[in-house]
C-alpha cells in the first residue's frame, strides 16, 4: 500500500469494518448505522498520544449535540481492546469506541502515512504547537507531546511504547481523520490531519462549530 494513499472523499461510499467494542462486549460493524443514523466517524493514533486523547474528550463533549442533530458518534483507537478498556475504565469517555491495533480501519479509509524520512523527522521537530492554549509557549511537537503526558500524568507501559513507535516512526507517521457518514453510508464531510496546514496542523482537532456545521447538513 502506498505511504500517501487518498483519503476517502465526500460523495463517495465508506468502507465498512467490524471492530471489538471497548465499553462493551460484542462486535460494532459502521453497517450498524445504515439506514438508522448518520455517524461522525474519528480514526485515532491511539492512547500513547496525548493529542489522540484530548480529541476523545472533545468527541465525549459532542456526543450529545450530535445525537440531538440525528448524528452518532464512534472512534476507532488503534490499541488492543484491553488496553482500551483498562484506560477508559479510570477516564470514561461517552464517546462509543472500537480497537483497532493493526490501523486497518486507517488504511481502508485512506489516511497518509508520511515515510519516517530524516527531513521529515527535523521538519515534525521544527513544527511548534502550544496545544489549543494547553501549554504557555508553543513547543516543538515532540516536546509538547512529552509535556502533555507530564499534565495528564500518563506514563507509558511497554505497550503504549510499542504503539508510539509504531504510529509515528516504524510504519510512518500516522495521520488521523473524521468522516461525517450519511445513513446510506455516503461521505458527505471529511477533515484530515494536516491536510491544510501541513506539519503546524498535527494535533488539531476541528472545533466544535465546525463538526455542529458539517452535521446540521446531514440532518
Amino acid at each position: 500500500m502506498p505511504r500517501t494513499p487518498r483519503p476517502v472523499q465526500p460523495g463517495e461510499q465508506a468502507p465498512d469494518f467490524t471492530l471489538p467494542a471497548v465499553d462493551r462486549d460484542g462486535m460494532v460493524s459502521l453497517s450498524d448505522y445504515r439506514g438508522s443514523s448518520s455517524v461522525l466517524l474519528a480514526l485515532f493514533r491511539g492512547l500513547c498520544c496525548p493529542f489522540c486523547r484530548r480529541a476523545i474528550v472533545q468527541m465525549g463533549v459532542l456526543h450529545d449535540k450530535l445525537r440531538t442533530l440525528g448524528v452518532e458518534s464512534l472512534g476507532v483507537v488503534s490499541t488492543t481492546p484491553e488496553n482500551a478498556r483498562r484506560y477508559f475504565r479510570y477516564r470514561p469517555t461517552r464517546l462509543p469506541l472500537v480497537a483497532d491495533p493493526e490501523l486497518a480501519t486507517h488504511r481502508a479509509f485512506g489516511l497518509p502515512r508520511p515515510e519516517p524520512t530524516p527531513e521529515l523527522l527535523n521538519s515534525l521537530q521544527a513544527a511548534c504547537t502550544d496545544a489549543n492554549g494547553e501549554l504557555p509557549a508553543p513547543l516543538p511537537v515532540p516536546e509538547a507531546m512529552a509535556a502533555l503526558d507530564r499534565i495528564d500524568e500518563f506514563k507509558r507501559t511497554e505497550r503504549d511504547q510499542d504503539e508510539f513507535k509504531r504510529v509515528w516512526t516504524q510504519i510512518g507517521m500516522q495521520l488521523e481523520g473524521q468522516f461525517l457518514i450519511d445513513r446510506n453510508g455516503i461521505v458527505r464531510w471529511n477533515n484530515i490531519e494536516c491536510a491544510k496546514e501541513g506539519l503546524a496542523g498535527v494535533g488539531r482537532f476541528p472545533s466544535e462549530d465546525v463538526v455542529l456545521a458539517a452535521a446540521r447538513t446531514v440532518a
